[in-house]
């Protein structure tokens, strides 16, 4: 069993930068595989980006590539998403999941509760 929460949403301009948290608690957090997923009003859940458990596998969707950067303190059990120039078009819940082993699938194991970005002057 883990345990997900995320932290570190809010309220931030066209441009600016916001770093999630995802804090893991349970047995084995390293061996997971950690994807950060968002999804915006009216729209499908999409992925964002996964990390694996030695940083060894990490991915982006298009849309983050160059804005966007993960990564993982497995000392923590903690992940996170630096977010840099971000749009209104990243306005979204964001959750972490986790997922035994190397790879993020769109159907994770657990998943936490999801911190609000608004992306708005």
């Amino acid at each position: 069993q883990l345990q997900l929460v995320e932290s570190g949403g809010g309220l931030v301009q066209p441009g600016g930068s916001l770093r999630l948290s995802c804090a893991a608690s349970g047995n084995n957090a390293d061996y997971y595989a950690i994807g950060w997923f968002r999804q915006a009003p009216g729209k499908e859940r999409e992925g964002v980006s996964c990390i694996s458990p030695g940083s060894t596998r990490i991915n982006y969707t298009d849309s983050v590539k160059g804005r966007f950067t993960v990564s993982r303190d497995n000392a923590k059990n903690t992940v996170y998403l630096q977010m840099n120039g971000l749009e209104p078009e990243d306005t979204a819940v964001y959750y972490c999941a986790a997922r035994f082993g190397a790879y993020c699938r769109a159907e994770m194991t657990y998943w936490g509760q999801g911190t609000r970005v608004t992306v708005s002057s």
